[in-house]
């Protein structure tokens, strides 16, 4: 019988010691409890995790997060934490599941999520870089362009832009209800310095963020440049302006997962050097 139990404080570091065998695809979890810690109060970044333990070591963990999202680092008995970490939080939102695509895949059906309909259930493909390898476009390096991080009077249009990124890679409906989350998931990553702007002239013309980020590795999301203004390499060079503040700041590696129907992103992502190193799995749910 598999030994569960809650996660609280004091249980960091051989939590860490579990996860960062796992790095590249443990990213949302390690930075979460690096931000918030293992206590849960509802609070940004916090979650109810819970870990399956052998002979006193953790094998496998699930988090069931504030948002309702469920990140799984669990390549055993991945059905038990899921369904614990759920159980155990109290929290009635299920926004979906995120990890290694095959965990994905069984945690989403022990913990009864409907496929059909779903926004998004996708095999991710997962690419990494050493940012001592990164190639930078020509246009950032010659000043063309700038990539900045984001300042207050940005903070609007960045979440205009956030909802338009969900509606269309996630099919979310544009409202009230996406526009109120979407300014709140930027407000909050302005306020934590991991929001990017790339300026043409004195026009910002694409955006990137770090939806995670540890001293040494960040992890890249939410890529967006207005329809309008594709096709132009913007994209490429915010992401690539980010990578260099980080590693400015002393981060040596970088993360991000992107779909293969993508495959303007993942040219972008191949010029600036990045290489696939594995699957990962997003299940999201219409609606959320």
């Amino acid at each position: 019988m598999v030994n569960l139990r809650t996660l609280a404080p004091g249980d960091e570091a051989a939590l860490e010691a579990f996860l960062v065998q796992h790095a590249d695809s443990s990213m949302f979890l390690r930075s979460n409890v690096r931000a918030a810690g293992l206590a849960d109060r509802g609070g940004p970044y916090e979650a109810t995790y819970v870990a399956a333990f052998e002979q006193d070591r953790i094998v496998a963990v699930a988090a069931h997060c504030w948002n309702g999202l469920v990140l799984v680092q669990a390549p055993v008995h991945t059905e038990a934490v899921a369904r614990a970490a759920v159980e155990r939080s109290g929290r009635a939102k299920r926004l979906g599941v995120s990890g290694p695509y095959g965990q994905v895949a069984r945690a989403r059906d022990a913990l009864g999520l409907p496929e059909h309909g779903a926004a998004r259930d996708a095999r991710e493909t997962l690419f990494a870089l050493d940012l001592s390898a990164l190639r930078v476009p020509a246009s950032l390096a010659s000043g063309e362009v700038l990539c900045r991080r984001s300042e207050p009077a940005d903070v609007d249009r960045l979440a205009r832009w956030r909802a338009a990124y969900s509606a269309e890679l996630f099919g979310w409906s544009p409202g009230p209800a996406l526009d109120a989350s979407s300014r709140e998931q930027v407000a909050r990553q302005h306020e934590d310095g991991d929001a990017y702007v790339l300026v043409a002239g004195e026009r910002p013309v694409s955006c990137t963020f770090f939806n995670a980020r540890l001293p040494d590795i960040v992890q890249v999301g939410g890529v967006w440049t207005p329809p309008e203004l594709r096709r132009r390499g913007y994209a490429r060079a915010a992401v690539a302006g980010s990578l260099l503040a980080a590693r400015d700041g002393g981060a040596a590696r970088a993360i991000l997962f992107t779909g293969a129907e993508n495959r303007a992103a993942i040219a972008a992502y191949a010029s600036l050097g990045f290489t696939p190193v594995g699957d990962y799995g997003l299940f999201l749910l219409a609606g959320a």
